[in-house]
């Protein structure tokens, strides 16, 4: 592909240095649909970021536009706080109906405000209000957003650094095979419990990722998901599992603890719960839990009701007939792993690991710089990855989940040949 250099000027002289991804794709994207991204030269772009997560369905997906364009037309309410409207009503009456009741999820709904960040803060107070406990355990490599809170079980040094201040009451633990098994599962955690000179405030919660995204695709396993659980009910420790990124069906069900077969006190959603890359954001727990005082937590725009509207449209269309959305999810994602297990053969051990669920995949080398390159010479070649891990040194692939086999088989040949030329 031959790019010609773009206009950047007002990006680079008026716009914060804070901007990140701009700067691995260096274009002005114009329009977008599907799978496909335009910059306003025209230049075609196979998306395999979709947006962090956030666009599931794709680009202005047809259904959802034109839910979202007949509601605006006829002057729905487009600001609401948490006032009744009926765009909040048939989106409950939904979710119930299509996620929460098929799968025996008792849940209350909250709307925290518009980004997952806000879903993970409402979590914790809820939990340090419920337990009356300051504590909370989270896991090495984890990332649950970017306010202070969230920021304080998270592990990256590099975000938490961002901070400026001590960011307390947090205490990391070891993620699934973080010792790479050579250490019983969660034996440390379990042994600062128990041991009163330890020096571990009692926790109110423990949150975690079924799937890390952004810590580089690390997996946990279904039995180690279990004996979490078990770990917090035998503890007296709520459980929180942040589904921003993995839910929605990223790694095939709705909610990515689903196959592990439990049951969280508290799960945030956020990402693709609109469906349309809309911001919005749930905070679900059990409704023992729900001891919030009217307005003790809230926000000026948790009530986005075009996100109501396509959020709806998204459930209706892709969920209602049951598992067809996640049965090919997981094929997709089987086609994903024999593409990526073909590249690691080809490359003759520069390949690390590759590892994933659903269509979340990451591809690790043992040159930790080596993913950088990769996703600047993807880009030139028409694709957008993005990278993922305390390093940057995992390709993290993360497709819309209506990609189809024909965009998946371009985009993986066109990931092949940058691992390729990036030797």
């Amino acid at each position: 592909m031959t790019i010609t250099q773009p206009d950047l000027s007002v990006f680079e002289t008026l716009e914060s240095e804070v901007r990140s991804y701009c700067r691995g794709w260096p274009t002005v994207f114009d329009r977008a649909q599907g799978s496909r991204m335009y910059d306003e030269d025209g230049h075609e772009y196979l998306d395999f970021f979709a947006g962090a997560g956030s666009l599931n369905y794709g680009h202005n997906n047809p259904v959802l536009k034109r839910a979202l364009i007949d509601y605006l037309e006829r002057d729905g309410v487009t600001h609401g706080l948490d006032m009744s409207t009926t765009a909040k009503r048939a989106f409950l009456q939904t979710f119930q109906d299509l996620v929460l009741r098929p799968r025996d999820l008792p849940y209350k709904v909250m709307f925290p405000g518009p980004t997952g960040t806000n879903a993970v803060e409402s979590a914790l107070k809820l939990a340090r209000k419920v337990k009356g406990r300051e504590a909370i355990v989270s896991f090495t490599n984890a990332f649950h957003g970017m306010s202070l809170g969230s920021l304080a079980v998270t592990g990256n040094a590099f975000k938490r650094a961002g901070a400026g201040i001590p960011l307390v009451h947090g205490t990391p633990m070891p993620f699934d095979n973080y010792f790479d098994g050579t250490v019983e599962d969660f034996l440390w955690f379990e042994r600062l419990l128990e041991d009163q000179g330890s020096g571990l405030n009692k926790p109110a919660a423990v949150i975690v990722e079924t799937v890390q995204g952004e810590g580089g695709i690390n997996v946990a396993r279904p039995e180690w998901l279990r004996a979490l659980a078990d770990l917090c009910e035998r503890q007296d420790m709520l459980l929180i599992v942040d589904d921003i990124q993995m839910g929605c069906g990223r790694t095939g069900a709705f909610f990515s603890f689903e196959e592990a077969g439990i049951t969280p006190d508290i799960v945030t959603v956020s990402k693709s719960i609109s469906g349309y890359g809309l911001p919005m954001s749930l905070c679900l727990f059990k409704p023992e839990l729900d001891i919030w005082e009217p307005g003790e937590h809230n926000g000026t725009f948790r009530g986005n009701n075009p996100a109501f509207v396509t959020a709806t449209a998204a459930l209706e269309a892709y969920w209602a007939d049951g598992s067809a959305m996640e049965k090919q999810t997981q094929a997709r994602g089987e086609q994903v792993e024999q593409a990526l297990g073909a590249i690691a053969e080809e490359s003759r051990g520069d390949v690390k690991e590759y590892r994933g669920r659903g269509l979340v995949w990451g591809m690790e080398f043992h040159d930790k710089e080596r993913a950088n390159r990769i996703a600047r010479r993807a880009f030139e070649l028409g694709l957008l990855i993005e990278t993922s891990g305390p390093e940057s040194e995992v390709v993290k692939l993360l497709p819309a989940l209506t990609v189809t086999a024909d965009e998946l088989d371009e985009g993986l040949g066109i990931l092949a040949r940058a691992v390729r030329e990036t030797l």
